[in-house]
């Protein structure tokens, strides 16, 4: 399987159109620069960048984003991509877009996990920093603006079909059996009974920008922010790193974590290998026309089977 196609196509002329409609100000070249399963990110001169949703499910994304990062980001180790202007829906565009500041750095999906291995503290303290019980209205309800997101923070049993196909998809390919035993161990875990808790959704290595000396430099692509079970955000364990740096992550979050964020318990740690099992398989099976992707995938799920094996 490919990348999912877009609904709309998303385009130089396009994005220019945009800027000079809603902010004529900001002028510049522009030049694509990412080309996701979600959005599209042209950069804008030197110092911005302009982020345009690509896919109908994805299009409500980015008003998350506007909503809730000027809040969360002052609470987090590294800079996030704020929105510096907001783009709204028109006739000429029927989404919601948005400008934020360039970030430079080299892509965590472009590099392998050795060269990842020193992400793991600041990726840790990112986690421990985000992962704070989401806003609740006075009489304990969500916040009602807190984004509820279907295919993230919810229980794993909800995501078993989607697995279970993916992983006969791979059948030729992979030890499925040992995988599916990965999958059964984290469906039959307890079920997070703790408070819905901040989640960046999508912490995989693509979202992580490393400096020219190999540090974190930012964390990007809060589309899939939601609140929910952390052990989805701390999948990040199995999708970015190997055995030694993973055991570094997995310590500095225990260490540090907000009381309710569940980083202490067993259970959350086995659903979090189950999440890694299921974005893994996704990563593997609809990422063909992408190589980056797909050698993502295929690190996770090789970390799944060697853990699975060292255990029997």
């Amino acid at each position: 399987m490919q990348t999912p196609a877009a609904d709309l196509r998303v385009d130089e002329r396009l994005v220019r159109t945009l800027l000079a409609e809603q902010h004529p100000d900001l002028t510049g070249e522009l030049r694509l620069v990412a080309n996701g399963w979600d959005n599209v990110i042209y950069r804008l001169g030197d110092d911005l960048a302009v982020r345009v949703p690509r896919r109908d499910v994805a299009a409500h994304l980015i008003a998350h984003e506007q909503r809730w990062l000027p809040v969360l980001a002052p609470q987090l180790p590294v800079p996030v991509p704020v929105p510096v202007r907001i783009g709204v829906p028109s006739a000429t565009f029927r989404w919601s877009w948005s400008v934020v500041e360039w970030v430079e750095g080299i892509d965590g999906a472009d590099v392998g996990a050795s060269e990842r291995t020193q992400l793991a503290v600041p990726l840790a303290r990112f986690v421990t920093a985000l992962h704070t019980p989401a806003p609740r209205t006075p009489e304990g309800h969500l916040h009602p603006d807190v984004p509820i997101n279907p295919v993230r923070g919810v229980p794993l049993a909800s995501r078993d079909r989607a697995v279970r196909e993916r992983l006969r998809e791979l059948d030729r390919l992979w030890d499925v059996t040992a995988l599916g035993s990965v999958w059964e161990a984290a469906l039959d875990a307890p079920r997070w009974q703790g408070p819905p808790i901040w989640l960046h959704g999508d912490l995989h290595p693509g979202n992580l920008l490393l400096d020219d000396r190999g540090a974190l430099a930012t964390v990007i692509d809060f589309g899939d922010l939601t609140a929910g079970d952390p052990a989805t955000d701390l999948a990040t364990a199995w999708l970015s790193f190997r055995p030694e740096a993973r055991a570094v992550f997995r310590a500095v979050v225990a260490d540090g974590s907000h009381p309710d964020s569940g980083a202490k318990d067993a259970a959350t740690w086995l659903r979090a290998r189950g999440w890694a099992l299921c974005m893994g398989t996704a990563l593997a099976t609809a990422s063909d026309d992408n190589p980056r992707m797909h050698a993502l995938g295929t690190h996770v799920l090789g970390e799944l089977l060697r853990e699975a094996y060292e255990n029997a």
